[in-house]
């Protein structure tokens, strides 16, 4: 499936969660769970500068739908994220059972532009979500909101 002009104004969403992120100190990323009916259930952003780099929207997005959606409709929502799941995050997302993703830029542009920056690589392989969750249904990157995302990577990871 193509992202639509809806997915697009989600996506927006999460660009300014990632803003918001980086306002108060963090990475930029942001998402959001929104139901079948297309409803947003749930909202975060990263909170990885306390240390614990477990703290990725996209798994506490899986966490919350655990403890709040019946797995039927987990599997009938949809993750909309300002940058591609991680290895992490792809394997909570399909183990809880969750549905469609939709990104804004993919792990292999972050990856990049941060090995362009001369930023080290991270502990964990980039790999792309299809490599770790082969059977969830995933659209992205958006090229409308690569050079949004990477103004915000930069003033992040760059500066």
């Amino acid at each position: 499936m193509a992202i639509s002009e809806n997915d697009l104004g989600q996506l927006r969403k999460c660009v300014e969660l990632a803003r918001e992120a980086l306002e108060d100190g963090d990475e930029p990323f942001g998402s959001i769970l929104v139901d079948e009916a297309g409803t947003t259930v749930f909202t975060d952003r990263n909170r990885v500068k306390g240390g614990d780099a477990t703290q990725h929207p996209e798994f506490a997005i899986a966490r919350w739908a655990v403890e709040h959606l019946r797995p039927e409709d987990r599997a009938r929502a949809t993750v909309y994220t300002s940058g591609e799941h991680c290895p992490m995050c792809s394997a909570a997302h399909a183990w809880v059972g969750l549905g469609r993703i939709v990104y804004a830029t993919s792990s292999a542009q972050l990856s990049g532009w941060l090995a362009e920056w001369g930023v080290p690589a991270g502990p964990v392989a980039p790999l792309p979500i299809t490599t770790v969750a082969p059977g969830v249904d995933v659209d992205g990157p958006a090229a409308e909101l690569a050079e949004t995302m990477k103004d915000l990577y930069v003033a992040k990871f760059r500066g």
